[in-house]
């Protein structure tokens, strides 16, 4: 028994050495030197680009909203930038330092604050989005991976999980970030006096939606429903996935030209002539738009605001609401304080406003009857008010068109598609 036992545990013994010895040839590195080698690899990959990179950014509180930059990495841990948040980040070149380093996984850190930074400072100011969180996205970032030819690297932010790509850029490319060229008549789709946009690509005719605020654009016709984040680029602008329809593929326009006077956008698809036109109607009336408006904020207990009160022929804030001292925004807050009225009006250094009775058909057009007020309205107050119930009453009523995935609509006016109000839920 002894004997058997004995050699019981030298066969044991015999077997885990084996093992070990089998699981020390597995790599020939160690963790660290590994590591390394990956860091080592992607670093000659970015600072080897000769044109720089071109990079989106998709932040976690609006994850189908594209913003675009351009990263030139040099060997000493400095990176030049442009960015596509305003027209200040892309003529002026913003430099950072940055770091590649092993936080568990292989991490790319902006470590000085840049134009990158601009996407997650926490000052809801600089950037529009939530006091202490910014657009939620990210400076510190995981990288993913690199496509096999090394042109493409994919990243995700350490503390919001914020997306990324990089893609080499050409030396065209990269002198078009130098020579400051990009097209800005894109958006000067809000010019138009009427609402409604027109797409005639020249294969198809489609309603055209184009959210500046959210860089999300909408192309819809009978057939298709298309939705997209899209980006500035020199001469025209791009979409962040393709769009397809009558037989063929299109990634953006190029060749965007605006025209004030004859109120048209013209352009290029595919290399073939193209428009944009306006007109009151859409082809498609989206009939369940008025009711998703309404249930999102009843659903969130919670208001829409238009900080650009109301357009009218072309005009922002037509009504010149942002005079009155301490003007905050127009809202919209639907059965308030459950009385069966929307509490629609001005929000100052307190709420006050007409109280509206709303109605939708079954076409989908919005509706609102006077019902008195709410709030205590001061002297100053009365015009004001006296012209949100003149244009919420209007007999033919409203359009609601959603505008992105964030609970955007516009409210447009069925009369002649001349005034809207840009409402975005609080």
């Amino acid at each position: 028994m002894r004997t058997n036992l004995t050699l019981y545990i030298f066969l044991t013994a015999l077997l885990f050495a084996a093992c070990k010895r089998e699981d020390d040839n597995v790599f020939k590195q160690s963790p660290d030197e590994r590591i390394n080698q990956v860091l080592n690899t992607y670093s000659t990959a970015l600072t080897s680009a000769e044109y720089g990179w071109k990079g989106l950014v998709y932040p976690s509180a609006f994850s189908t909203v594209p913003f675009s930059f351009y990263f030139k990495f040099d060997t000493a841990n400095r990176v030049k930038m442009y960015a596509d948040w305003d027209s200040a980040t892309l003529i002026d070149a913003r430099e950072s330092s940055y770091r590649l380093k092993a936080l568990q996984q292989p991490c790319l850190l902006f470590d000085t604050y840049s134009y990158i930074h601009i996407l997650c400072d926490p000052d809801a100011s600089i950037n529009n989005g939530y006091y202490g969180g910014g657009l939620l996205s990210d400076f510190e970032f995981i990288l993913d991976g690199m496509s096999s030819n090394g042109d493409t690297i994919k990243l995700t932010g350490r503390q919001h999980a914020s997306k990324a790509v990089l893609v080499k850029a050409t030396s065209k490319e990269a002198q078009d970030y130098y020579d400051r060229k990009r097209n800005w008549d894109f958006l000067y789709s809000s010019r138009f006096l009427t609402y409604f946009k027109k797409l005639h690509t020249g294969k198809g005719d489609y309603d055209i939606y184009i959210n500046e605020s959210f860089k999300n654009i909408r192309i819809v016709n009978a057939n298709v429903k298309f939705s997209a984040g899209y980006y500035l680029t020199p001469n025209g602008v791009a979409f962040d996935k393709a769009f397809t329809d009558a037989g063929e593929t299109i990634y953006g326009f190029n060749n965007v030209v605006w025209s004030e006077d004859n109120q048209v956008m013209t352009l290029q698809v595919n290399g073939r002539a193209a428009t944009i036109t306006s007109d009151k109607k859409p082809y498609i009336v989206d009939s369940t738009a008025g009711t998703r408006w309404y249930n999102a904020a009843v659903n969130a207990a919670n208001y829409y605001i238009a900080p650009y009160g109301i357009h009218v022929d072309g005009q922002n804030d037509y009504y010149n609401f942002s005079s009155i001292p301490g003007f905050a925004y127009l809202f919209f807050f639907p059965n308030y304080g459950q009385s069966g009225y929307e509490f629609t009006g001005l929000m100052e250094n307190s709420y006050y406003g007409p109280a509206l009775k709303r109605k939708i058909s079954a076409a989908g057009i919005t509706t609102f009857t006077y019902g008195g007020t709410f709030g205590d309205i001061p002297d100053h107050g009365t015009t004001p008010i006296s012209n949100i119930v003149t244009k919420f009453t209007e007999s033919t009523g409203f359009y609601m068109v959603q505008t992105s995935d964030y609970n955007t609509y516009d409210m447009v006016n069925v009369k002649d598609a001349r005034s809207w109000i840009s409402w975005q839920l609080y």
